[in-house]
This record gives structure tokens, C-alpha cells and sequence, in this order.
């Protein structure tokens, strides 16, 4: 006979009550967690996700957006020349910029440490950003003003010129044009007739206001009357117009002024064998002169139109220039990062390294900055997102002359979609090239966010 074993079925495992009240917990918990960030997702997708969406979109059509034209406006917009110089622009500001900034805010934290008043030091450096680019702008364009009566940059500029060069008294000085002053090719003024030793000559000039002749200047009747010795010549060189009215063109009348500070040079030959310069009442004189006929000459000096400063806002300068304004406001933004990476660096490296004989400058070297190099990146990759959107501060400060040497796609960007070009479909093919910029530094920062969490 064969037996039949017969298995014993094994009894259902217990269902476990607080199992699947664990699970419906935890979907409760996703579907509440869903509810709170639905509103956001929302939000994010009506002003980002359909915004880049309709911008990759409407830059496939042409200007109108009634006709497919595929990559054209790609295409078209590196053909622009006004379009390649905002993105070398661009290029300039996201090398530059963030470098400077990042240098500049470790130097400063670094530095604060060190000082008494490191609060309102920070404060100070800080305070700019609470300003709005649109007020930076305005002020930035005040200061970078051309004249130096209006832009305090180049009233410095001008001011330590003029302390060690000096500028002329008699920018718009000219004669009369039958005073027997004749204008050289250099902008100086010659006499016609020769003057010999023991003769006088009387210069007048005009085209100098009475309230801008200097403070010392003096009546010129006297020094016109006074006689020259055998070997000398005498003159004077005075203002031939009388206030108030009369006197006689080409005579030295008693309420004439003379004109001080004047160079005067006595020329034979092509060649200057004297000079001088005027008194306070204008006059001159050249003494020790040999015999023959001189002829006398105001250079060129004495007409020079005052120095005017640097242009900043000019083709050459205009992006240094806004990039110095944006320095400006965020270095304060990089130092208070940057110092609070400082402050959280271990102090014991610090100080055992100054124990083992280590300078200020080695320790800044080879530990402050290796330490704080997730830091520094942080902040420099912050920097770069940023700079590749800057718009406001190059509209407002840059002229309308130089718009286009100092434009950068974002500004660009607009110029081409509302600014006057009417071309949408290429202002949205430069919005698209960008966001494909901005995404991968993007990218590396959340990347080096999360690695940091973890």
C-alpha cells in the first residue's frame, strides 16, 4: 500500500490593524503635503513653466506671429551685429563681475574680522543694497556725468588734474581782428611786425568776461605808458574792452585791465629765444636781447580749453563703468556671505597653524581660502545667475548713443521685443538662448545645495 502524506496548509498571515492605518496616515499626509504646494505649483507654472513654453514657442514664428519660420530667428540673431556685441558684453560681465565681487567680499570679510567696528563696517557695505537698481542707475548717472560741474567722478578727475598740471586763464581769449595778432597753425597768436630792442607793444585781446579775469588782475595804463630800455623790450598784454561801454578799440584805456599769468615769447628765426610771463597788470619784458627784430608769441598754452575729465559713458568705458556700479551695490551681498562662512571655520586649524610659525598671508592661503570653498562657489555661481539677467542698470545708465556698445542680451531682449524693434519671435529666440545659459550654472547650484544638506 502507499501511503499519502497530506501537507498541513498553513494558516493566513494576521492582518495588522496598525499597518494599514500607517499607510492611509502616509497618503493623508501626501494628499494634505499636495494641497499646501498646489497653490505654489500653480503659481510657478503660470509665471514660469507657460511663460518659457510660449517663449520657445513664438520664437519659431516670424515678427508678426502668423508665419513658421522654424531656426531662422536663431540664425538671425547671430548675424546681428548688435546682437553679437551684447552677447561679448555678457561674456565680459559674467567673467568679470562675479570675480571681482567674490575677490572683493573675502578680502572685506577677511579684513572685518580684524577692525573694531566691524557691525557698521558690514552695515555701510550692506546698506547699498537696499537701494533699488532703478535708484542706482539714477545716481550712477549723475556721478558718471561728462561735466564736472554735474558728475562728482570727474569733478575729482578734473580737480587733481588741475593741481599738478594746471589749465588756462583765457580758454575763449582771441584778438580783435585788425590788432596785429595773427593765429599760427599751432593755436598760438604772433605778432605781424618785428619789435626791436627799445620798442614797446601793446597786445590786446578780447573774449574774456570781466568776471572771469583773475582776482589780482590790474588797471594795464600804466605799463603801457612805461618806455623800454635799449636792449629789452617791454610790453603789456591786456583785455581791450572797457566795462560799461566806450574807450577805443586797439588803446590802452584807463579802466582796461591787464591780463595776468599770460606766457609771452620773443621768437627769431623760427626759434624762441626768450620767455616770460605777464604781472599782474599784464605787462612783460625781455631783457639781455640782441639786436634785430623779434617777433612776439602767445602759445597755444594760454588759449588750451580747461580739461573736461573722462568720458566715462563713452563707447570705450560704458561697461566698466556699469559694472562698477553693480560692484558697488553687491559687494556688501558677497562680504556678509562670505563672512558667514568665515565665521564658521574652525578656529583651531587656525590656530595651530599660527603655532607652527605660519604668516597672516600663508594662513589666508592655504587654509582660510581651501575652507571656504564650497563658500566662494556658492557665491560666485549666486553671482553669475545674476549678472546674466542684469537689465536695469544698463538701460538707465548707459546714454542712448552708446545703448548698443553697452547692451547685454537681457537688454537686448527687450530693445528687439518692445524697445522700438517690434520682433517678438527674435526677442523671444533671445530669451530662450538666456535661459539655456542660465540653466546649467542653475543646475550646479542646487547640485551643491543638496551635496551640502547631505
Amino acid at each position: 500500500m502507499t501511503a499519502t502524506v497530506v501537507k498541513e496548509a498553513k494558516p493566513p498571515a494576521p492582518v495588522h490593524p496598525d499597518g494599514a492605518r500607517s499607510r492611509r496616515a502616509r497618503r493623508r499626509g501626501r494628499v494634505i503635503a499636495l494641497l499646501f504646494v498646489l497653490p505654489a505649483l500653480l503659481l510657478l507654472g503660470a509665471l514660469v513653466v507657460y511663460p518659457v513654453l510660449f517663449s520657445v514657442g513664438r520664437s519659431l514664428f516670424d515678427a508678426s506671429g502668423s508665419q513658421f519660420v522654424g531656426a531662422d530667428n536663431y540664425t538671425e540673431m547671430f548675424r546681428d551685429p548688435t546682437t553679437l556685441t551684447a552677447v561679448r558684453n555678457t561674456a565680459i560681465w559674467v567673467v568679470v563681475a562675479p570675480t571681482l565681487l567674490t575677490g572683493l567680499g573675502l578680502i572685506l570679510a577677511v579684513l572685518v574680522e580684524k577692525i573694531r567696528w566691524a557691525t557698521a563696517f558690514k552695515l555701510l557695505l550692506f546698506m547699498p543694497m537696499a537701494v533699488s537698481f532703478l535708484a542706482a542707475g539714477i545716481i550712477f548717472r549723475l556721478a558718471y556725468d561728462e561735466d564736472p560741474d554735474k558728475g562728482v567722478l570727474n569733478a575729482a578727475v578734473v580737480g587733481v588734474h588741475d593741481a599738478f598740471t594746471g589749465t588756462s586763464s583765457y580758454p575763449d581769449a582771441r584778438p580783435r581782428d585788425d590788432e596785429g595778432l595773427t593765429r599760427q597753425p599751432d593755436g598760438s597768436y604772433a605778432t605781424g611786425a618785428d619789435v626791436s630792442p627799445g620798442g614797446t607793444a601793446a597786445l590786446g585781446l578780447v573774449g574774456v568776461a570781466p568776471k572771469d579775469l583773475p582776482g589780482d588782475a590790474e588797471p594795464a595804463r600804466e605799463a603801457a605808458a612805461r618806455t623800454a630800455g635799449a636792449d629789452e623790450v617791454r610790453g603789456v598784454v591786456y583785455l581791450d574792452f572797457t566795462p560799461g561801454g566806450g574807450g577805443e578799440p586797439g588803446v590802452v584805456d584807463d579802466r582796461e585791465s591787464g591780463l595776468p599769468g599770460m606766457k609771452v615769447e620773443a621768437v627769431r628765426d623760427g626759434k624762441t629765444v626768450a620767455s616770460t610771463t605777464t604781472a599782474a597788470d599784464g605787462s612783460f619784458r625781455f631783457t639781455g636781447l640782441d639786436g634785430g627784430g623779434y617777433t612776439l608769441k602767445l602759445p597755444a598754452d594760454n588759449f588750451a580749453p580747461p580739461y573736461e575729465g573722462i568720458s566715462w559713458l563713452g563707447p570705450t568705458l560704458v561697461t566698466p563703468a556699469i559694472i562698477g556700479a553693480y560692484l558697488w551695490i553687491w559687494t556688501g551681498f558677497a562680504m556678509v556671505l562670505i563672512g558667514a562662512g568665515l565665521a564658521a571655520l574652525p578656529r583651531d586649524a587656525l590656530e595651530a597653524a599660527r603655532m607652527d610659525g605660519a604668516n597672516e598671508w600663508q594662513i589666508f592661503r592655504k587654509i582660510t581660502v581651501p575652507l571656504l570653498g564650497p563658500v566662494l562657489t556658492v557665491v560666485f555661481v549666486t553671482l553669475v545667475i545674476n549678472v546674466m539677467k542684469v537689465f536695469d542698470l544698463v538701460y538707465i545708465i548707459a546714454p542712448g548713443p552708446v545703448q548698443e556698445d553697452a547692451t547685454v542680451l537681457a537688454t537686448q531682449m527687450w530693445l528687439v521685443s518692445f524697445g522700438g524693434g517690434n520682433d517678438q519671435g527674435l526677442g523671444s529666440a533671445l530669451g530662450v538662448l538666456l535661459l539655456l545659459l542660465v540653466i546649467p550654472a542653475m543646475v550646479f547650484n542646487v547640485r551643491r545645495f543638496r551635496r551640502s544638506q547631505r
